[in-house]
């Protein structure tokens, strides 16, 4: 165990712990178990060694009183000894390390692996990728009457695409002079609205939303709510609307239609930025899909970032089911993430929650005064698979302007205590070096991360061709 090393029972108060219960004899090292009392001054000793080993690391540091006001985080309440299995590792910027504890053994990660999928998409598609969505017609189009003969087609795999996006393309469509569609609305099997998994649910939900007759008040008021932030009074003054008269189905584009926009989601750093902060799944499946799969990400990790065959286990992309990582690979993970972000000029905060600022996973954490805005991190939560898996990664600030990063899983336990046990843990690193200080940053609403899209009319293949001049009569 490196200096600094986390006992595996230096988390419990004296007061809390049972007096005749004692641990299996065939427990597992790193299992936090319940003491008899003939461990007790065993347990003492590693309190004390633990508390000595963080505030006296290797900058020597002492041993410094908490900041007014503390939060007097408890990780184990009255009588309830915090069970599991537990990992960590944390680390300075330049790699050494002021504590470890298990940092080779695989755990499950839950949603922390979302980390890993942020940065290959990083990697492969690029921070200002946009996911199109392509609108087709087949048939005439009278622009007296405003009504397209024939079949509307979307296409396209946005992961972000939601209801004021549909209510975007009525309003694009409606400046092409299209307002009624008399015959069905067609989308191409990987399109998705609101985060269903179904083409022929977003589907309906797109005929639905495009109709001002048929749009839910939930799709009035997410439009409504966004165009006001934007300021777009154009917008909020008119209605957009095209009504569909046929039916939804699920297929391809037809050869024969003719495509009249496209629209462009925001970019990937603004997709991600909400992804992280709700850790949506739904978002993260999308676009592993679109970096090829578990597998795929899986090996390019190994590739890039020099892992073993066996080192990473990916059952999805999303953190969901069983997956198998160290905290010692995560932490490699999550340097290479910081690493491509600064090299597009991005901080961390771009695309990842700050405890206690952002809404989200992290919205109630880390959110007493003096900790609010310390702790910019990733969660993860699964309630059953694994026997229960949490996990926190990222990066604490202290008062000297220190950085530090670390990673903290456990498993097999109360995720809620979990919680508060990963709590406990940054909150007392930090103040074994003068207590948290904020990071540098301006929250942005989340809804503005999704609201950055652009339309375009198709270039050469416009639905509607300008009339000739008199010349070319």
């Amino acid at each position: 165990m490196m200096a600094g090393g986390f006992a595996p029972v230096a988390l419990e108060h004296p007061r809390s712990l049972p007096q005749h219960q004692s641990c299996s004899p065939s427990h597992n090292p790193i299992m936090t178990c319940v003491l008899s009392n003939k461990l007790k001054t065993r347990w003492l000793v590693s309190v004390f060694v633990f508390i000595v080993a963080l505030c006296v690391n290797v900058y020597g540091q002492e041993p410094v009183p908490s900041p007014s006001p503390s939060p007097s985080p408890s990780p184990s309440p009255e009588g309830r000894p915090l069970y599991g299995v537990q990992g960590v590792l944390i680390e300075t910027l330049d790699g050494k390390v002021v504590s470890s504890q298990a940092e080779n053994e695989s755990f499950n990660p839950a949603s922390t692996l979302k980390l890993a999928t942020a940065l290959v998409a990083l990697r492969t598609l690029g921070p200002q990728h946009r996911f199109a969505t392509g609108v087709w017609a087949d048939g005439q189009l009278d622009k007296t009457t405003g009504v397209l003969t024939g079949n509307l087609y979307i296409s396209g795999r946005d992961p972000s695409f939601h209801y004021e996006h549909g209510i975007l393309l009525a309003r694009e469509l409606n400046k092409l002079g299209i307002k009624q569609v008399t015959g069905d609305l067609i989308v191409a099997p990987g399109f998705t609205m609101n985060f269903s998994g179904s083409a022929q649910r977003s589907g309906e939900r797109l005929y639905d939303t495009l109709d001002t007759t048929l749009r839910t008040q939930q799709a009035m008021q997410a439009w409504n709510y966004e165009r006001t932030l934007l300021n777009d009074k154009a917008s909020l003054e008119t209605v957009p609307s095209v009504a569909v008269m046929g039916e939804v189905y699920v297929a391809a584009v037809a050869p024969s239609a003719k495509l009249l926009l496209t629209q462009r989601s925001s970019q990937l750093v603004d997709i991600l930025k909400v992804l992280l902060c709700y850790s949506n799944n739904f978002m993260a499946e999308r676009i592993g899909e679109a970096l090829g799969g578990p597998e795929s990400v899986r090996q390019q990790l190994n590739t890039q970032l020099g892992f073993g065959p066996e080192e990473l286990k990916f059952a999805s992309l999303s953190g969901l089911g069983v997956n198998r990582i160290s905290p010692r690979a995560m932490m490699k993970i999550y340097r290479a993430l910081l690493a491509e972000l600064e090299k597009h000029g991005l901080s961390p905060t771009a695309i990842m929650p700050v405890a206690g600022v952002d809404p989200g996973t992290l919205e109630d954490r880390f959110n007493s005064l003096a900790w609010r805005g310390s702790v910019i991190a990733k969660t993860g939560t699964l309630l059953r698979t694994d026997g229960g898996a949490s996990s926190l990664v990222g990066q604490m600030k202290t008062a000297n302007g220190e950085i530090l990063l670390f990673v903290i899983m456990n498993q097999r336990g109360s995720v809620w205590r979990f919680r508060e046990n990963q709590d406990y843990l940054v909150m007392l690193v930090q103040n074994t070096r003068g207590g948290p200080k904020a990071f540098e940053y301006k929250p942005l609403m989340l809804t503005m991360q999704l609201s950055h899209t652009e339309s375009t009319v198709a270039g050469g293949d416009e639905y509607e061709p300008p009339l000739k001049s008199d010349n070319d009569k």
